[in-house]
C-alpha cells in the first residue's frame, strides 16, 4: 500500500515538473524577491523547498545568507527570466538581475513543484562570461 502511495505522489511531482509553465515559476520567484525587498523573511522563507527550510532552521539564518551571499537577490535592481528548461524531472530558471549598482548577475534557480505551487530548492549563481544570449 505503501509503494502505491509513493508512485501516486512521484507520478503526479513528474507530471507537474513536465508541464511546467514559465509563468508559474517565475511567479514564486518574484513572490520571493518581492518579500527579500520589504524584508519579509519570514516570508521569502515560505518559497524555500523543504530540504532548504530544514537546513537553514530560522528565517533569520535564511536572511544572513541571502544578505551576505546574495545581495543581488535581496536588493535587486531588475529582474529578466531567461531559459526554462527541464533536466532529469528538475526545473531550471535562470535569471539576470541587475542590482542597484548596475552590477548584472545571472543565476539559475532549481524549481521543485509541491503541494500549493513551486519552491526554490536552490540558486547558483553563474559566470557571466559564459552567457549567451
Amino acid at each position: 500500500m505503501r509503494s502505491g502511495i509513493y508512485g501516486l505522489v512521484l507520478g503526479a511531482m513528474l507530471a507537474l515538473t513536465a508541464a511546467a509553465e514559465p509563468s508559474d515559476v517565475q511567479a514564486t520567484i518574484d513572490r520571493q524577491l518581492s518579500a527579500f525587498l520589504e524584508d519579509d523573511f519570514e516570508t521569502a522563507f515560505t518559497f524555500a523547498s523543504p530540504t532548504l527550510r530544514r537546513y537553514f532552521q530560522t528565517p533569520e539564518n535564511f536572511r544572513a545568507m541571502v544578505t551576505q551571499g546574495y545581495p543581488m537577490v535581496w536588493r535587486p535592481g531588475s529582474v529578466e527570466y531567461l531559459d526554462h528548461r527541464t533536466e532529469g524531472g528538475v526545473v531550471w530558471q535562470k535569471v539576470q538581475i541587475t542590482d542597484q549598482k548596475g552590477v548584472t548577475h545571472l543565476l539559475e534557480y532549481r524549481m521543485i513543484p509541491m503541494e500549493g505551487g513551486w519552491r526554490i530548492s536552490g540558486v547558483r549563481i553563474l559566470d557571466m562570461s559564459d552567457f549567451s544570449a
